[in-house]
Parts: structure tokens; sequence; C-alpha cells
């Protein structure tokens, strides 16, 4: 199970140097529940990303306030982190709230932009614009 995001933004500003940041996003990568390879359709993948991505969502409702619920995989340990850092920013957060926040922000704060590559950053934007497209489609 994922630390919440205020813990795992703690975590990183604590890591002065880059490489423990990298084993860090790895270890989240660790924590994220595997997506079962019959989830990691084409449907699902996120197109854009230099490894295989794939995020599935879907509404939960369970608990009152809907949710938009994520998923994720990756075929790249270093991805798989990445992932598990976007479904952090997100978790909890109704459609309206996803539509709202700019899961970009935190890699900024946490100055991703400099210390990982194009290919990488252009695979992030993709996470988000679909995790982005997902949240209006369903607070539509």
């Amino acid at each position: 199970m994922l630390a919440p995001l205020p813990t795992i933004i703690e975590n990183f500003e604590f890591m002065d140097e880059w490489e423990d940041r990298y084993a860090y996003v790895i270890e989240l990568g660790r924590e994220m529940p595997r997506l079962p390879p019959e989830r990691c359709t084409e449907e699902n993948r996120v197109h854009g990303c230099e490894s295989q991505v794939w995020l599935e969502s879907r509404l939960d409702e369970s608990g009152g306030k809907p949710i938009l619920t994520l998923e994720g995989e990756s075929d790249s340990s270093i991805t798989r982190g990445l992932v598990a850092l976007m479904i952090a920013i997100y978790a909890g957060k109704s459609p309206e709230e996803i539509a709202a926040t700019d899961g970009l922000d935190v890699f900024r704060q946490l100055d991703f932009a400099n210390h990982i590559t194009s290919k990488r950053a252009g695979g992030l934007r993709a996470m988000n614009e679909r995790i982005q497209r997902e949240a209006h489609k369903l607070s539509a």
C-alpha cells in the first residue's frame, strides 16, 4: 500500500542525493499493488510513454463521496515508481477535484524536471493528461 502523498513528499525532502530519490521512486513502485496482466490492455495503455504504462480508472461511490480510483502498471521499475507517485497525487480525490489539480505540480515541487529525461517527462505529461481526461469525462 502506498504512503499518503504528504508522507512521500516529506520523505523526498529528507533526501539530498538524487540517487537516493531514484531508489525511493523504485521503492514506491514496489509498494504499489500490481495490476493483473489481463487488465494491461490496449484500452488501459498510456500512449506517449517511453516504457509501457497502463492506467485503469473507475469511479468508486461506496464511501458516499465519489472518488476516482486509479491502478497502474509499467514494465520499467523507475517508471512504475513514477506511476505510483502519480496515483498517490490523485488518491482519494473526486473527479472534480482531480480536474482542478495539476499533478505535475508535485513533480515540479520535487525538482524532477532537472533530473529526468525529456522522454520520461513526456510520459509523466501523458499519464497526467490521461487521468485528467478520465476525471473530466466522469465529472461531466
